[in-house]
């Protein structure tokens, strides 16, 4: 749907709401803005992964609003990043509070909205990207094993 459908305007404002109150909506001394979404991670066990959740909404309402898988992935992985990273005790709670997964889901979201080519070549630059980086990482999992294996047993 285009922006200027009354219906998609009215859900990217909901959208643009609860990202806010996720991320941004409490003030901190010295101009830092924090959210919900931290205060939600700071209960063990459960915080993170209730955050998780709600930020999947975001990701719903963006496939809902046609936004391409490219787009979707770079958003799975802002909120798979936060939600990972998040779980670790104090300093996860820190980066909680600075990453704001949801405030940039939002702005992929709107920029999918007001440039699809660009929106979608850039996202898929970056799934392109990242998914080369696992491709060496596996390979590297795989190689450096078999390197130690020919070194011991070159060494008897």
């Amino acid at each position: 749907m285009p922006p200027s459908d009354p219906a998609t305007s009215e859900r990217l404002r909901r959208l643009r709401s609860l990202a806010w109150f996720l991320d941004n909506s409490i003030p901190l001394p010295g101009g830092w803005r924090i959210g919900v979404d931290a205060l939600i991670g700071l209960i063990p066990g459960i915080g993170d992964a209730v955050g998780a959740v709600v930020s999947a909404y975001i990701i719903n309402e963006a496939r809902a609003l046609g936004a391409p898988r490219s787009v979707l992935l770079r958003m799975s992985w802002n909120v798979m990043i936060d939600t990972i990273l998040g779980a670790i005790p104090f300093a996860g709670d820190i980066f909680d509070a600075a990453y704001k997964a949801n405030m940039k889901n939002l702005a992929l979201l709107e920029r999918y909205q007001l440039d699809p080519v660009g929106a979608r070549r850039s996202s898929r630059a970056f799934v392109f990207g990242f998914s080369l980086l696992l491709l060496l990482l596996v390979a590297a999992m795989i190689a450096i094993p078999v390197l130690v294996v020919i070194l011991i047993v070159q060494l008897f």
